[in-house]
């Protein structure tokens, strides 16, 4: 996987860069034509020190006009199912594969993606957090790598590179599904018992399989 140019760096580690460096060399972009239409950038936001990373597709209309990610009502519904994992939304951190909202919401293209994508990757390489929830299909594909769709992926953690990847569906469609909102309780129930189980100072989990969309760590 290529490591983005983030000045004063070179090849950097995990933890090396800050979340601020990433957003100063975001800027004002515009890599790709979302940026014709978007009102705000929308980054990301929580702990820079995460020990899981919640990853969503797109912003959408509220979090284009508040410029932060899962505000409104899908943000509502992550933050009361938080507790369910043992969770506050200060303890995690939140963001998109794309920072700029997609007209209408429509799918991201393949160009958009293949454009933002490298952001999330430093952000994920910043954080490097030791679970990763991705939230719906899209973020799901991107990160494992697979169009496999959801309802066979969650329920289950993967194992990819240092990371655990829980795949999951996304807050706001789960609003428009009662079944699909208790599996995502479901899934939140099973995270804390994962968190419960592996406490931070307990034993290394071993890396079983690795995925491009994700970083690496340098030998």
């Amino acid at each position: 996987m290529g490591v983005m140019h983030i000045p004063g760096h070179e090849r950097q580690k995990p933890r090396e860069v800050s979340l601020e460096e990433i957003r100063e060399v975001l800027g004002d972009c515009r890599l790709c034509q979302l940026a014709e239409t978007r009102t705000k950038i929308v980054f990301g936001v929580g702990n820079p020190r995460a020990r899981v990373m919640f990853v969503g597709e797109a912003p959408g209309r509220n979090e284009d006009l508040q410029g932060e990610p899962f505000v409104g009502r899908a943000g509502e519904n992550l933050n009361a199912i938080l507790s369910l994992a043992g969770l506050k939304r200060e303890d995690i951190y939140i963001a998109n594969v794309l920072k700029c909202r997609p007209p209408g919401n429509r799918n991201p293209k393949a160009e958009e993606v293949l454009a933002c994508s490298p952001f999330l990757r430093e952000q994920i390489r910043s954080i490097w957090p030791d679970i990763i929830v991705t939230l719906g299909n899209p973020a799901t594909h991107f990160v494992l790598k697979t169009e496999i769709g959801i309802t066979r992926l969650r329920g289950r953690f993967h194992q990819m590179g240092h990371f655990v990847v829980m795949p999951t569906f996304h807050p706001a469609a789960a609003l428009r599904n009662p079944a699909w909102q208790e599996l995502l309780e479901q899934d939140f129930r099973m995270l804390g018992d994962y968190l419960a189980r592996h406490p931070v100072d307990g034993p290394v989990i071993p890396a079983t399989a690795h995925s491009d969309a994700l970083p690496r760590i340098e030998e």
